[in-house]
């Protein structure tokens, strides 16, 4: 079926362009024409600065179900969470603030985190996901990069269909009408040497060689790919890296593996293997140019030199590592060394590929106390073309011919973006704009989000809510 869309203007080629025609066939874009001043006969026509779609580089879906929730974690108590905050297994805790509370930290939350995870099933998990990436186009993500652990149910006990909860994250991205790559997780250790803890038996395949047998089941689709992830160098034991790299690289998949996301994982590394976990990954062969590294956070000059000269990208998530007091990752070194960057929304505290843009920058601002480290045009970029490559889907992120037709419209009328002119549009939208402003969203040409409102998923928040209160409930 062929598709007219008429852009009143659009983001092409590091430049904001006035009245594009664009015409797609089967799914992907045929025809780019500028200096189309009035839409043609029959055109959809696209108000605002259009933009490639998205890429949610980084997701962990059921996070969604935290959001609000433990901004105060030592203090939360929910239904079913009265032993969320056992700290065993966790770093020492720091001494009690004013309120006779420790502070809260990544470790905190991780613990309440663990107490959802464990709620999980096929239903309620298709539920929160399909909610939850509605949610995403609505915020003009077209593509989504799932971080996925949670693979069994609770003991470790496999589903009838061992991939169960897998194949209901493929199904939730495609009744919300987005495309994903399932990054399937290896998490077999819960520290170096410790066998899983009792939250982490789900996650666990027992080995590497057992995870990729059960990983070789998955098929991919036309809306799904399918790709490798290393939960961390504390989850999988060094002996068993290679066996998860080669899968991935058997298959030319994409591989992601959480680095350096907090200091105390680099302690234990250190202790354990002598090195850092980005040294580690170097040597067991993980690196290169199709993986990621997620956070990046806490890096030496070395791990920073490793990282760029093999061409590993970086994957930042301004707002979970703001959220979760991980630190500023050095976004702007890695870019120089040569690792190309992404972006993520991980644990949804917000979903907003504008903010995490916009945060990158500011983040770094805030460290060096000097402006201007990236262009809008590269902040685009990374929310785009970069964080796609990144999935695996290289034919996705620009608007030209022959590319998939993912693209996304952001307002330029509303109280955050009316007023500046329409060329300045692209630092408009990274520097003012929200998903709030999101006016359309298209996948594959067609229409996924129309004037705000999802077209598949009737309403986004009540859905979010449903699935939120099974969990909880």
């Amino acid at each position: 079926m062929t598709r007219t869309y008429w852009l009143e203007h659009a983001w092409l080629d590091d430049r904001v362009e006035p009245g594009v025609v664009v015409e797609v066939a089967d799914g992907r874009i045929t025809t780019v024409r500028k200096g189309a001043p009035a839409p043609p006969p029959g055109a959809e026509v696209l108000r605002g600065l259009t933009l490639p779609g998205m890429c949610n580089a980084h997701s962990h879906a059921f996070h969604r179900a935290l959001r609000g929730s433990v901004q105060a974690a030592s203090s939360l108590v929910l239904p079913g969470l009265a032993n969320a905050h056992s700290h065993a297994g966790s770093p020492p805790r720091r001494r009690g603030q004013d309120d006779g509370r420790a502070p809260d930290s990544f470790w905190t939350w991780r613990e309440v985190m663990y107490a959802f995870a464990d709620k999980l099933t096929p239903d309620t998990y298709f539920s929160l996901a399909r909610a939850t990436y509605a949610e995403m186009a609505l915020a003009g993500i077209t593509a989504v990069g799932e971080f996925h652990y949670v693979h069994h149910a609770p003991g470790g006990i496999p589903y009838a269909d061992p991939n169960a909860m897998g194949e209901a994250l493929i199904a939730a991205a495609a009744e919300a009408g987005i495309r994903i790559t399932l990054l399937d997780t290896a998490y077999l250790s819960s520290g170096f040497g410790q066998p899983p803890n009792t939250h982490q038996l789900r996650f666990s395949d027992g080995t590497a060689e057992a995870w990729a047998e059960r990983c070789a089941v998955l098929k991919e689709r036309d809306h799904a790919r399918i790709g490798a992830a290393i939960h961390s160098v504390r989850a999988v034991p060094a002996d068993q890296l290679a066996t998860v790299a080669r899968w991935a690289e058997e298959r030319r998949a994409p591989l992601h593996v959480h680095l350096s996301e907090q200091t105390a994982e680099n302690e234990a590394c250190q202790a354990a293997h002598g090195c850092t976990p980005t040294r580690l990954l170097a040597d067991h062969g993980v690196l290169g140019p199709r993986t990621t590294g997620v956070h990046n956070t806490h890096l030496t000059d070395e791990d920073i030199a490793l990282l760029g000269g093999s061409r590993t990208g970086t994957c930042m998530c301004p707002t979970t590592e703001r959220d979760l007091a991980d630190g500023i990752g050095p976004a702007a070194a890695l870019q120089r060394a040569g690792s190309p960057l992404s972006l993520g929304s991980d644990s949804h505290a917000v979903i907003d590929l504008l903010e995490e843009a916009r945060a990158m920058e500011l983040n770094e601002r805030l460290r060096t106390r000097t402006r201007g480290h990236w262009t809008a045009a590269a902040l685009l970029r990374a929310a785009s073309a970069d964080g796609h490559a990144a999935l695996g889907w290289d034919e996705a992120g620009t608007i030209e011919p022959g590319a998939l037709a993912d693209f996304t419209t952001i307002a330029l009328d509303s109280v955050r973006t009316a007023g500046p002119l329409p060329r300045l549009g692209a630092e408009t939208a990274v520097f003012a704009a929200s998903a709030a402003d999101v006016s359309h969203t298209v996948v594959g040409g067609r229409h996924v989000v129309r004037d705000g409102v999802h077209t598949l998923v009737p309403d986004v928040p009540q859905a979010l809510a449903d699935a939120v209160e099974a969990l909880r409930g």
